[in-house]
């Protein structure tokens, strides 16, 4: 069973989102702030957090930021009552992958974890479908209709990253660390370049696929048949 780690201060708001995830056949886990939520996902596995900003102790910020160096991979959704643009830049440069406003709709959260649990079980796979083409990670080729295609590993590297997670933003930091590394020293408008010479390659695939620049945030890949 999918277990997900709910962290708010809010009794009621854990509360209620449990209830909901209960309903849709997920396990929940309560933590209170993210000293305790660290300490839980230490001795359970957990598939998903759920975090809130303002939180005693430690607060959602610390704790996106942590839970991304320890769980690269972890799936994050931030639910909190700071709606403002700048405020969802943050969370998106920190690591979360999805963002909801307080008050919401229940349901919608139910369906936005469900989304991202998709994206991060198609992540796992080291091939990825998108339109008309097929990258396979073990050969680092690109299948176009039984037709074979070569990309640079950058650009290959960067293609797989943003189709194993259609939809999501990635901002160009994230993409330098996880694609570049760490330690790169250069200028993250490479990220830039990349993304402009993937889009001038497959301009004609455009019909199945775009590569979008989400304003102040980073790229995103759409798919669209």
């Amino acid at each position: 069973m999918t277990k997900i780690l709910i962290v708010d201060d809010d009794a009621h708001i854990r509360e209620l989102i449990a209830l909901f995830l209960h309903n849709e056949g997920f396990e929940a886990l309560e933590s209170s702030n993210g000293v305790e939520a660290l300490a839980a996902m230490s001795s359970s596995a957990v598939d998903l957090v759920i975090l809130d900003i303002m939180m005693p102790r430690m607060d959602g910020w610390d704790l996106c930021r942590e839970i991304r160096n320890r769980y690269p991979d972890m799936p994050l959704l931030m639910v909190t009552a700071k709606g403002e643009s700048a405020q969802k830049v943050k969370g998106f440069q920190l690591g979360t992958d999805d963002y909801l406003t307080k008050p919401f709709d229940p349901m919608e959260l139910v369906m936005r974890v469900k989304a991202l649990m998709k994206r991060y079980r198609l992540s796992s796979s080291q091939s990825v479908k998108i339109g008309r083409m097929e990258l396979n990670r073990n050969t680092f080729k690109v299948l176009r209709d039984q037709e074979e295609l070569s990309l640079p590993l950058k650009e290959f590297e960067l293609l797989f990253k943003l189709a194993s997670y259609p939809g999501q933003i990635f901002t160009r930091e994230q993409l330098i660390v996880q694609i570049w590394g760490v330690d790169y020293e250069g200028d993250d408008r490479t990220v830039d370049v990349h993304i402009r010479r993937l889009r001038e390659r497959f301009a004609g695939e455009s019909t199945y696929f775009q590569i979008e620049t989400a304003r102040s945030l980073g790229y995103r890949l759409v798919v669209k048949a």
